[in-house]
């Protein structure tokens, strides 16, 4: 899974599910990562062997994505832009989750890691990515308590 980063607040419960029979691609889910930038939302992304490949930082008017190596090509190498007119941070999961059952294994091949591509479940995928949508509507309002921590502004 991702490495939390120091001076981030992190709120919710970590979920983390296969995304492969072997269990060596796996999806984690932070439900509420606050920036030090005072920003912040659900960032989830995919790991082949503990190694985070594409990450989704669905963060409102600054969400962005990554994809190519995200532990390889660093933060700045692999960032993308939400497509035009996704500025919001709820358009931007459905995005992201339509991204990752659609697209997984060619940006995994992409990245270099076709063996992982080619090991991908389907149904795991598709389980992953609705247990997404299920724990972050059972972690609640996240975004009102990291304001009240002043880990977010309003």
């Amino acid at each position: 899974m991702a490495t939390m980063i120091d001076g981030e607040s992190y709120l919710g419960r970590v979920m983390v599910r296969p995304l492969s029979k072997s269990g060596d691609v796996t999806l984690y889910l932070w439900p509420l990562r606050c920036l030090k930038s005072k920003i912040g939302g659900p960032t989830f992304g995919v790991d082949v062997q503990g190694v985070e490949i594409i990450r989704f930082d669905p963060h409102g008017p600054r969400g962005h994505w990554h994809k190519g190596g995200y532990d390889k090509l660093g933060a700045g190498g692999s960032h993308v832009d939400f497509p035009e007119g996704l500025v919001d941070s709820a358009p931007q999961v459905t995005w992201a989750l339509e991204q990752l059952q659609e697209q997984t294994a060619a940006l995994l091949a992409d990245a270099g890691y076709a063996d992982a591509a080619a090991g991908l479940d389907p149904e795991l995928i598709r389980a992953a990515t609705e247990s997404i949508v299920a724990h972050l509507d059972n972690e609640g309002d996240l975004i009102a308590e990291a304001m009240a921590k002043d880990l977010i502004a309003a």
